[in-house]
C-alpha cells in the first residue's frame, strides 16, 4: 500500500474515534484509578527530516576523477507511527509501535559527464519507556527513551557507482530513539499528543546518523467502565401517622403492631478518612469507615441514600466541583460494591459552595474537606 493510501486511511479512523469521544467530553472523569493502569492504542504522522552527507559524496567523486560536481538532496518525507501501549501508574507507561519514516535522497551530476542517483527508506519497530508529568487535569508533559528496530532500504543508480557491488543494499540494525512532546487530554479515554522524536538509523552503506520525527497523534485508552449520570432525586413526604379510633366496646382488641418508624440519618466523613490529598480513590481507612456505617444500618430499610462531596476554597471554582463529584462517586462505587441497590443511591458535588468553617484557617479548610452520607428509610 502506499504511504498516501496509507495516511488516509489513518485519518478516517482517527477523525472517527475523536469525534465519538468528543460527545463524552463533558463527563466527570471519576474513572482515574482505571485511567493510570489502561492499556491504550494510538496513530500518529508527520514530517521526518534528516541530513545527507554531502560533502563526503562530493569528496568521493572527486577521488574518482570528477573535475566538479552538481549536487541536489531531498532530506525531508512524512512519516507515520502505530503504536500500543499499558500505562503502569499516573507517572510511566510502556509503549511499543511501528514506525516508516519515509524516504530520503540525493542526485549528483559530475564532469566529466556522469550522474549518480541515491535514495534510502527507513521503517522498523520500537519499544519506549514514556513518563509523564501532569501539569493540570488535561495537560502533561512527554519525556520518552527506548530503542529502535530499523530496516534500511536503499538503492543507487547511475553511471557513477565505483565500486559498489550491490545497487539495492538492506541493513537491519538496533539503535537508541528519545523524544519529548505535550498531551493533551479531551477525556480520560482520549487524547492528542505532539512529539518531536530522534531515531539513530544506519543507512545500509556502513554511516550512522539521526531522523527527527516531528508528529501529532491521537491515543485511545479501551476499556473505560461505563458512566452512569446521577438521576436527581425528589424526598418522598413522610407519612403522616394516623390515631387509631377509641374502641367503644369494654372488651378491647389486641393493638396492632406499630408501624415503621421513617428515619433520616446523615453521617460526615472527612476527606482526608476517605481519600489520599487530591484524589478520588477510596483508601483502606475510608472503606473501614464506610464499612462501620453499613453496619449501623443493619435492620433497616434502606429507601435512598445521597453521597455529596464537599471541598475547601484552594483551587479553581471548577476544578473543586469536578473533584467533589469524583469523590462522590467514588462513596457511591464503593456501597454498591457492598450490595447496595445503585438505583437507591444518588450523588451531588457541592464543590466549596457550602462551607461549614472558616476557610481562612488550617483547621476550618479540613472540616470543610468532607464528604456526607445521608440514609433515608424506616426502621423494622
Amino acid at each position: 500500500m502506499a504511504l498516501p493510501k496509507k495516511l488516509f486511511t489513518l485519518n478516517l479512523f482517527a477523525c472517527a474515534l475523536l469525534a465519538s469521544q468528543l460527545a463524552q467530553a463533558d463527563e466527570p472523569w471519576t474513572n482515574q484509578e482505571w485511567a493510570d493502569n489502561a492499556w491504550y492504542l494510538g496513530v500518529g504522522a508527520g514530517r521526518a527530516n534528516t541530513s545527507i552527507d554531502k560533502d563526503r559524496i562530493i569528496r568521493s567523486l572527486m577521488d574518482n576523477g570528477a573535475s566538479s560536481v552538481t549536487f541536489g538532496s531531498n532530506e525531508r518525507d512524512t512519516a507515520f507511527k502505530l503504536f500500543m501501549g499499558k500505562q503502569m501508574n499516573r507517572y510511566f507507561a510502556i509503549e511499543a509501535g511501528y514506525f516508516d519514516l519515509g524516504k530520503f535522497g540525493f542526485n549528483a551530476t559530475t564532469t566529466p559527464p556522469g550522474v549518480i542517483n541515491g535514495e534510502v527508506g527507513f521503517r522498523g519497530f520500537n519499544l519506549d519507556l514514556v513518563g509523564q508529568l501532569p501539569l493540570t487535569e488535561r495537560f502533561s508533559l512527554l519525556g520518552r527513551v527506548g530503542a529502535n528496530y530499523t530496516r534500511a532500504d536503499a538503492h543507487f543508480s547511475g553511471n557513477r557507482l565505483f565500486a559498489l557491488t550491490d545497487p539495492n543494499p538492506t541493513e537491519k540494525k538496533l539503535n537508541p530513539k528519545v523524544g519529548v512532546g505535550l498531551e493533551y487530554k479531551f477525556t480520560q479515554a482520549l487524547a492528542m499528543r505532539g512529539e518531536a522524536e530522534r531515531y539513530r538509523v544506519n543507512d545500509a552503506v556502513h554511516n550512522r546518523g539521526d531522523v527527527d520525527f516531528y508528529s501529532v497523534s491521537l491515543v485511545y485508552k479501551f476499556g473505560k467502565p461505563a458512566y452512569a449520570r446521577p438521576v436527581a432525586y425528589v424526598a418522598s413526604p413522610v407519612p403522616v401517622m394516623q390515631q387509631d379510633p377509641i374502641p367503644v366496646t369494654v372488651a378491647q382488641s389486641p393493638p396492632p403492631p406499630p408501624r415503621p418508624q421513617p428515619v433520616s440519618e446523615k453521617i460526615t466523613f472527612s476527606a482526608e478518612t476517605l481519600f489520599d490529598f487530591d484524589k478520588s480513590v477510596v483508601k483502606p481507612p475510608g472503606k473501614q469507615a464506610l464499612d462501620d456505617l453499613l453496619n449501623k444500618l443493619q435492620g433497616m430499610n434502606t429507601e435512598v441514600m445521597i453521597t455529596v462531596g464537599h471541598t475547601d476554597s484552594v483551587g479553581s471554582d471548577a476544578y473543586n466541583q469536578k473533584l467533589s463529584i469524583r469523590r462522590a462517586e467514588a462513596v457511591k462505587a464503593y456501597l454498591v460494591s457492598k450490595g447496595i441497590d445503585a438505583t437507591r443511591v444518588y450523588t451531588e458535588g457541592k464543590g466549596e459552595t457550602q462551607p461549614i468553617a472558616d476557610n481562612k484557617t488550617s483547621d476550618g479548610r479540613s472540616k470543610n474537606r468532607r464528604v456526607t452520607v445521608e440514609v433515608v428509610g424506616s426502621r423494622r
